[in-house]
């Protein structure tokens, strides 16, 4: 174990990571002396969830041998562990390591699930020094017989466990914090519509499942009729919110969540259900090249992707994915950059654009004053 060469990353670079810059940051350095340094380096967590029955969901939750070093005897993911340097690692070869961890762990093969995905990036520092936590969602078949590792967890409490009783664990101290905070999240978010949607081939024949892809900052009337007609046409909707890692900027003005809360609350308001879509967390790799494969990596197959983005329908076009048809929209005037320039300059135009439910939460973040700050140190700089 003291053997394992670490995907280690300098302090300053780890803002690089976030736009999905990670062969060319990472460097190796043996398990031992990282931890001894405290030298930051890359990490994978991962929350497994599985049908019960037609009305409930289990997750899996992993309770830390009391020989740990940190957090002894706590409640935590259902799997983690380091990520193994490797020349040109990418998200791929992260999720790779992913399986691994869960297979060591808690005996989980890939054949055991029907289906593992990105779901978020986040900085984390413990007792000893930072990781960076790529974190994974997977939903195990339900069948499904663990093989716990008596080394590295308690195999009594190592187990799948209710909602209600995953609540109770929350409820404790003794259970990491970085992992309460996305056992948190899941519970909030409505997992049976990620449960129940049906993969499809990327060549699929009918209007089962579409994915649409926005930034969403923010989300306005244009991406509601996008919405309208795609629930329209489609029994599931994938939606995809792009540069999901990028926010306080004067492009991206808003954070992953709140432009999660902003799809949420406006679909809710129009009485579209929550078991007819799921929002997936699409942060940007630069690359086109790859950009494809890494939102499929994520989202997982669908039947057609609806995009007005000519950028967008190119790439997934020269992948052989099928693509729907435009739908027609005042470009500009339902457009994120006029929006964000109207709320920037005070003009109350903007009030027209966005939904109502979006505004009251674009107001509770401060959200205005944001834009109006991010657009005045621009002007500053230039």
């Amino acid at each position: 174990m003291e053997d394992e060469i670490l995907a280690c990353i300098k302090e300053k670079d780890i803002k690089y990571l976030h736009s999905g810059q990670i062969a060319k940051h990472v460097f190796p350095v043996n398990r031992k002396e990282a931890h001894n340094k405290g030298i930051p380096h890359l990490i994978v967590r991962i929350f497994i969830i599985k049908r019960k029955n037609k009305s409930n969901i289990e997750f899996l939750v992993q309770k830390r041998s009391k020989n740990k070093k940190t957090y002894p005897g706590y409640f935590t993911d259902s799997a983690s562990g380091h990520i193994i340097y490797e020349k040109g690692l990418d998200l791929s070869s992260i999720k790779e390591n992913a399986y691994r961890e869960l297979e060591e762990e808690v005996g989980i093969k890939g054949k055991d699930l029907k289906k593992l995905i990105f779901y978020d990036f986040k900085s984390e520092k413990d007792e000893l020094t930072r990781e960076v936590a790529y974190i994974f969602l997977g939903v195990a078949k339900e069948n499904i017989d663990l093989k716990l590792n008596q080394e590295e967890l308690e195999t009594d409490s190592s187990k799948f466990y209710s909602r209600s009783e995953l609540e109770n664990i929350i409820n404790k101290k003794d259970l990491v914090d970085h992992s309460k905070e996305v056992w948190k999240e899941l519970l909030s978010s409505d997992l049976s519509s990620f449960i129940n949607e049906r993969e499809k081939s990327k060549n699929g024949n009918d209007n089962n499942t579409a994915l649409f892809i926005g930034r969403f900052q923010p989300l306005h009337h244009g991406h509601i009729h996008v919405l309208y007609r795609i629930f329209e046409i489609y029994e599931y909707v994938k939606i995809a919110i792009g540069s999901s890692q990028i926010s306080h900027t004067k492009e991206n003005p808003f954070t992953k969540e709140e432009r999660k809360k902003f799809i949420e609350a406006a679909l809710k308001k129009r009485e579209i259900r929550e078991e007819n879509y799921f929002i997936y967390y699409v942060p940007d790799i630069f690359n086109a090249k790859k950009w494809v494969e890494h939102v499929v990596s994520i989202v997982g197959n669908f039947d057609k992707v609806v995009s007005n983005s000519d950028w967008v329908r190119e790439l997934f076009k020269n992948e052989n994915y099928k693509l729907s048809k435009k739908i027609t929209l005042f470009k500009n005037k339902y457009n994120g950059t006029y929006i964000r320039e109207l709320i920037a300059e005070g003009n109350e135009k903007y009030r027209s654009l966005v939904p109502n439910e979006v505004l009251d939460i674009i107001k509770d973040s401060n959200g205005f004053e944001r834009i109006q700050g991010l657009y005045r140190q621009e002007d500053n700089y230039e």
